[in-house]
């Protein structure tokens, strides 16, 4: 194998992102584990880990990376930042065509840059080998539950990006005081999976759908919701999850039952823009609606949840949406009021311990593939773009791309 030279990059966008592809442990390894690679780190004040952490790893510090190679972010890379011919890898956000990131796509076409996105890394089968979802769903869960507190004045616990890591956070869990309510998780994988954890370390106990919907309760419980839970075949017959993943419009969201029963909701499922709405802003207007705060982990704008209007900030995490004018208000201003927790960068609240679960599966998962010949195809199929053109899997994007769409 050639050398290769890896440069890991100071994050751009803002807000700020503290979180890192590769810990200073991690990023010794590599040249560890791979002698014909370099790796070097651009200096950055804003990292979770300083630039003297990475320093005393022996790693190298640089002031630029313009004679790297492969170039590893997390978030977005500004475009005046990219550098012409290089590979990148990083959340590019613009595989569901996001309006905002359409003159980033156009900028790494014309720029002749490899892209490789994160979230459309998986193995042979499909499914995902590299995400910070169990760590939204922790912060989202967290959050839910502490958004709850305020709006009802029932307890005080630290945000989480007060704390210093997870066992740190798991320390307020003893504080939390819960009226008997009952919490709609929607979701089945890493990001549900991840709220579930909060729950059970909150000691809220865990309940059937179907005896969620029947029974009352003394004391506050969840529920996790998996897609065949609220969703119902249009022209009837039984629910196929084959099915509705392959052809989402073949049905229709049946949620309000379980919004006619549920004080908190935390969002934690993958939305497909081709699949139903959770529900619709008529329907919260009405007095069967009981949903009051909504924690909205997956935070699709104008998406599965009518109240998300817009993201929320690690520093402003919660507003109001006033459902009878379809409006955001200020948090807390009104009972009639949904309140919305809809932070868009949740794993950034516990950036140490979501860096490290994310850098274990790049090291042993992607830079094995990256590094090797891809017999797998992992690269191939996550590359969106190369050459200055789309790749065959991502020729869909092609309108998009040309601003056509």
């Amino acid at each position: 194998m050639a050398a290769v030279k890896i440069g890991i990059i100071k994050e751009g966008k803002v807000p700020i992102d503290r979180r890192v592809p590769l810990t200073p442990f991690q990023a010794k390894q590599v040249k560890e584990r791979f002698p014909d690679v370099e790796v070097v780190v651009q200096s950055s004040d804003i990292r979770c880990f300083t630039d003297e952490d990475y320093q005393n790893e022996g790693l190298t510090l640089v002031k630029n990376v313009d004679d790297c190679d492969v170039l590893l972010g997390v978030k977005e890379v500004p475009i005046p930042n990219l550098l012409s011919g290089k590979t990148y890898f990083f959340f590019s956000h613009t595989i569901k065509k996001q309006p905002y990131n359409q003159k980033l796509l156009r900028s790494l076409l014309d720029q002749k840059i490899r892209m490789v996105d994160y979230e459309t890394l998986t193995d042979q089968s499909g499914k995902r080998i590299i995400a910070f979802g169990r760590w939204a769903g922790i912060v989202g869960a967290y959050n839910g539950v502490w958004t709850y507190g305020q709006r009802y004045n029932l307890f005080n616990i630290r945000r989480a990006n007060e704390c210093f890591d997870l066992e740190d956070l798991k320390t307020e869990y003893a504080k939390v005081k819960l009226p008997a309510i009952k919490i709609a998780i929607t979701g089945g994988g890493r990001v549900a999976k991840g709220a579930m954890e909060v729950m059970h370390g909150m000691g809220i106990r865990k309940v059937t759908p179907a005896a969620y919907l029947t029974e009352d309760y003394d004391y506050p419980v969840f529920t996790q919701l998996n897609t065949r839970d609220y969703h119902i075949r249009k022209e009837g017959g039984e629910f196929s999850r084959h099915e509705f993943y392959k052809s989402p419009e073949n049905y229709e969201s049946d949620f309000l039952k379980f919004a006619h029963s549920t004080d908190l909701l935390i969002a934690a499922a993958y939305w497909d823009p081709n699949s139903p709405v959770l529900f619709k802003r008529e329907d919260i207007t009405k007095s069967a609606f009981k949903i009051n705060v909504i924690a909205d982990i997956t935070c699709d704008i104008e998406g599965s949840i009518p109240s998300t209007k817009q993201p929320s900030t690690i520093e402003d995490p919660v507003y109001d949406y006033n459902p009878s004018d379809d409006q955001v208000e200020a948090a807390f201003t009104d009972e009639g009021n949904i309140t919305v927790m809809a932070v868009d960068n949740l794993p950034c609240e516990l950036p140490r311990d979501a860096s490290e679960s994310f850098g274990n599966e790049l090291l042993n998962n992607v830079l094995p593939e990256l590094l090797g010949n891809d017999d797998k195809e992992v690269i191939k199929r996550a590359t969106i773009t190369g050459d200055g053109d789309l790749t065959d899997r991502y020729e869909y994007l092609r309108d998009y791309a040309e601003g056509k769409e």
